[in-house]
């Protein structure tokens, strides 16, 4: 079992199949968004020819109108763990969603379950007076994590609000493992990771090939589909700004730069997620213009390295 996480654009998806083909395995998919139906081009989904590869795991899970939520995720990670454990098959744990890692790893704290009147009323106040209030509001009462959510992530936004009023402390004060998480007698833990500069390339690059994949239409079919546009499944970067330009409120340059834009500081969020949670975090920097094959190559050291040493203990 090994986790391979990164931030979005460093080539996680690539990596993994690489390692599953080289060493044998499955791969378990850890990303919150991946895990709604639809979403398919604006999440970065491996493609039919890379789930024929290797078999993928934890897609598709959810419908856009559910609300997904972290222990709901890790029930059913636990589930295609264990199913891959019967077969003898090994896990390739593979995502950048840093609080789903956490659930996977069992780091979820007790919190107050969800009150569908609250969150009816922040919906409300979302939209009479837009999700920057609500923000403001958290921002008063739990500034720790209002530092860590982006100010339009309406949903969790929500949910620490609907904590706070239902535990009568914030969010932040109640999580007890905030601590770093030693993994140095766990699960293997890979951070990939690249120059910034050219992270920030391969974003530009990214969101380009989404348009040219036609992730406007998919926005289009969602919501042809029924989807309405505060479904929690159109909080997944792109989808509200694409969804915009369809209602005639955003142009497409603007929506392609907010896509872009909110990446960037999404990977940012995610790289220090990785760096300040876990103890004993194998960093592997990706070079420019290396394939994924070497780095993969380099990952097998890192492990056979690893068991050699906890041979040696």
């Amino acid at each position: 079992m090994v986790f391979l996480v990164g931030p979005t654009a460093v080539g996680k998806t690539a990596v993994a199949i690489a390692l599953a083909l080289r060493c044998g395995g499955e791969i378990l998919s850890i990303d919150s968004r991946q895990a709604y139906r639809g979403l398919d081009i604006g999440t970065a989904k491996p493609t039919a020819a890379e789930r024929a590869a290797v078999p993928h795991h934890l897609i598709d899970l959810f419908a856009p109108t559910e609300t997904a939520s972290a222990q709901g995720f890790a029930h059913e990670y636990r589930r295609a763990l264990a199913g891959l454990r019967e077969r003898g098959v090994r896990a390739w744990a593979v995502g950048g969603s840093g609080l789903y890692v956490d659930a996977c790893l069992g780091r979820l704290d007790p919190l107050p379950p969800a009150d569908a009147a609250i969150r009816r009323e922040h919906a409300r106040i979302r939209d009479r007076e837009g999700t920057a209030a609500l923000y403001a509001r958290l921002r008063e009462v739990d500034p720790q994590t209002a530092a860590g959510l982006g100010g339009r992530d309406f949903r969790r936004i929500s949910r620490a609000l609907e904590v706070y009023e239902l535990a009568g402390a914030p969010l932040s004060g109640l999580r007890t493992r905030q601590g770093r998480l030693d993994l140095r007698s766990g699960p293997p833990l890979v951070l990939l990771q690249r120059e910034r500069e050219e992270l920030y390339a391969r974003i530009e690059q990214r969101a380009e090939a989404m348009l040219g994949a036609g992730l406007l239409d998919e926005v289009a079919g969602l919501l042809a589909d029924g989807v309405p546009i505060d479904a929690p499944g159109f909080e997944a970067i792109g989808y509200g700004d694409f969804a915009a330009v369809l209602a005639g409120s955003c142009t497409l340059a603007e929506a392609r730069e907010r896509l872009v834009r909110a990446t960037r500081r999404y990977a940012k969020r995610q790289i220090t997620w990785f760096r300040n949670r876990y103890q004993g975090v194998a960093v592997v920097s990706i070079a420019a213009g290396e394939c994924a094959e070497t780095t993969a190559g380099r990952v097998i050291a890192y492990l056979g390295e690893e068991r050699g040493r906890q041979g040696e203990a």
